[in-house]
């Protein structure tokens, strides 16, 4: 009877001490319960901020794609992609140190524009002296100067004929969606240009090398392995990085 008196009270002390021990660890700051729904707009402000909401959210959406389709990005993270295939260093440099070079390179030649965006567009809108579609126009009015600058004339008349539209009496007569594609292409055919003029003595060196190597009888030797460390040493005696980021932006002006 001791026995079973004993174990009831040893019971009830491990319960009590149980559920002081839970009620200890219980947070004294309570955890907040978020919620997202949809609910009816209860007047026409409500509507209004939630398309501001949506419109921003589509912007930062496509925001790479507009970094990449109107700046100077197109060309220079392709001349520096024929670059690294040209010295055939594989992912040296790697594809994070490229973007990033860019990304810094397109800062430094867009800086003039984008402060013209700034003080025309951004910082008149933000005093509310103008409204968000005449931001837009004056903010566009830069991009599309530095657009005009480097697009060709036959590739803005190839867009044009393709778009059936009149035919335009001034650059101002131009739609910003015809002149987008029109100026991708141009970009593209630049950045080809120049890389087709970096492969050229990278090539001499492979031509080089594999007729040094088949007139030894190395057959078997990939000319790669041998001409690498030559290129890499062409490159540094001539300062390469040097000369491709100043022919890079040099040929923006």
């Amino acid at each position: 009877m001791s026995k079973r008196i004993f174990a009831a009270l040893g019971l009830g002390l491990i319960f009590c001490v149980f559920s002081s021990l839970t009620v200890q660890a219980a947070p004294l700051i309570p955890v907040p319960n978020i919620n997202v729904g949809v609910e009816a707009a209860n007047n026409p402000q409500d509507v209004a901020l939630s398309l501001q909401v949506l419109f921003v959210l589509t912007v930062l959406t496509l925001a790479p794609s507009i970094l990449i389709m109107m700046t100077s990005f197109t060309r220079i993270i392709v001349v520096l992609s024929f670059l690294r295939s040209a010295l055939a260093t594989q992912q040296m440099p790697p594809n994070q140190v490229l973007v990033g070079l860019a990304l810094f390179l397109t800062f430094f030649t867009m800086s003039p524009y984008v402060e013209q965006v700034n003080q025309n567009a951004l910082q008149p809108y933000l005093a509310g002296t103008i409204n968000q579609e005449a931001a837009l126009t004056e903010g566009m009015k830069p991009m599309r100067e530095f657009m005009l600058k480097q697009t060709r004339e036959n590739d803005i008349a190839l867009f044009v004929n393709l778009s059936e539209t009149p035919r335009p009496n001034s650059p101002e007569d131009i739609p910003t969606t015809t002149l987008i594609p029109a100026f991708v292409i141009s970009e593209l055919k630049t950045a080809f240009q120049i890389g087709f003029l970096i492969y050229i003595p990278f090539i001499v060196i492979d031509m080089v090398v594999a007729s040094t190597l088949m007139s030894m009888g190395m057959m078997m030797l990939p000319p790669v392995m041998i001409s690498l460390p030559f290129k890499i040493l062409l490159f540094i005696l001539v300062d390469g990085w040097h000369l491709i980021i100043r022919s890079l932006i040099t040929s923006f002006h």
